[in-house]
């Protein structure tokens, strides 16, 4: 499985709230980063991500663009230009994200989004909205 189809997987089956699959093409030393957040490390990633499941928040993501490139050392990094959604509930939201991913022998090693807090707020309060206007 080339390092692309690993990222794909791994985001897709979080979008279907199948979070403990998706757990296992994660590295035991998985770095996560998010815009402006400390890092989450380790266990502790498959972990928030299963609770994500349980609690019943919904992840969706559109690829707009992935590119890929292989290193000598045999690791890869993966590049994602695409659209995520959270949602809870009636509430949804959704916002740009450039993900880059490190992929070691098949496994995820680094999760690091960049994304707008800002563009987050906007389509936090347009979900809120639109839960207003459908009372």
């Amino acid at each position: 499985m080339t390092a692309t189809a690993t990222v794909q997987d791994f985001l897709e089956l979080l979008a279907s709230e199948r979070a403990a699959e998706a757990a296992e093409l994660l590295s035991p030393g998985i770095e996560w980063r998010n815009s402006g957040w400390p890092a989450i490390r380790g266990a502790r990633v498959g972990a928030m991500l299963r609770d994500m499941d349980r609690r019943h928040i919904r992840f969706g993501v559109t690829f707009h663009h992935v590119a890929e490139e292989s290193g000598d050392s045999g690791d890869a990094v993966v590049l994602t230009e695409r659209t995520d959604l959270i949602g809870y509930g009636r509430w949804s939201t959704s916002f740009w994200v450039c993900g880059t991913f490190r992929v070691q022998d098949g496994l995820i090693t680094l999760w690091d989004d960049h994304f707008s807090t800002g563009s987050v707020l906007l389509g936090a309060i347009k979900g809120l909205r639109g839960l207003a206007q459908r009372r």
